[in-house]
């Protein structure tokens, strides 16, 4: 496993801020958030980002977020994944990250299942044509999608080898996630981890602000990194943190900020 930080936790600052202090921390690679990718390709292209990332020593784990749109017309967002998927390829990033939207009030369950993997089908094609894959992210208490079980269930309906689903011990925390079935996740099919803490308030009463630093706030870190260790996951951890009052802090103070906190936790 190695140490990875998202565009999130530095929400503010721009895509090269975000690259210079993830690289002063002295985290091994990047997610970048999608709007700040799209303002910097306004005046720069992928080769000049690959070279910006390699002059960091950065890799990219992902591009994120984007929409898994099933229930409506998900043709804007098809073109986004397109566009991101050469992104990707051009930069050497394996993953884009998706959060998917929720079937209308009524419809059946199996056809809602069936309708989301028609469309995560259609994701993956874009993706694979680019050796890009799609990472379905549960989000905490999702009407539809709020853990491992639904995002692998439109998986396997799917029938895509470019689809995989991503894990963040926040949104997992949240949806009461056990750790029965964090070990049933497929090792080849986890592509990528967020990690992060939270503060001690009732599930319902979440949200990303109370995100914390590892090892500040109440989720079970150890127990739910020992079961990563036992599946023998080797991919990205990534720092995602949504938190106003540290996003006063400078981009380097943040991030180094988290890299501590990071360095802590996997220490212990």
């Amino acid at each position: 496993m190695y140490a990875c930080i998202n565009g999130a936790t530095t929400m503010p600052y721009t895509l090269e801020q975000d690259l210079a202090a993830a690289a002063t921390a002295g985290f091994e690679a990047v997610e970048i958030w999608s709007r700040k990718l799209d303002a910097y390709l306004e005046e720069h292209d992928s080769v000049e980002l690959k070279a910006l990332l390699d002059s960091h020593g950065l890799c990219a784990a992902s591009l994120c977020p984007y929409g898994l749109v099933g229930f409506a017309d998900n043709r804007k967002e098809l073109e986004s994944i397109e566009r991101a998927a050469t992104v990707a390829a051009a930069i050497d990033c394996p993953v884009l990250l998706v959060c998917a939207d929720a079937p209308p009030k009524g419809m059946d369950r199996d056809e809602a299942f069936d309708t989301m993997a028609a469309a995560a089908r259609t994701y993956a094609e874009r993706a694979a044509a680019h050796g890009v894959k799609i990472a379905i992210e549960p989000l905490g208490r999702h009407p539809f999608i709020p853990g491992p079980r639904e995002a692998l269930e439109v998986i396997d309906r799917a029938g895509h080898g470019s689809l995989g689903l991503m894990m963040d011990f926040f949104h997992y925390y949240k949806s009461g996630v056990t750790f029965e079935d964090i070990r049933a996740i497929p090792a080849e099919l986890l592509l990528i981890v967020h990690v992060d803490d939270c503060e001690d308030l009732p599930a319902e009463s979440l949200t990303d602000q109370h995100r914390v630093y590892m090892g500040e706030g109440v989720l079970p870190l150890r127990n739910m990194l020992g079961a990563l260790r036992e599946k023998g996951y080797s991919g990205a951890l990534s720092v995602e943190i949504f938190r106003e009052e540290y996003w006063k802090n400078s981009p380097v103070e943040i991030s180094t900020s988290a890299k501590a906190a990071y360095d802590r936790m996997m220490e212990a």
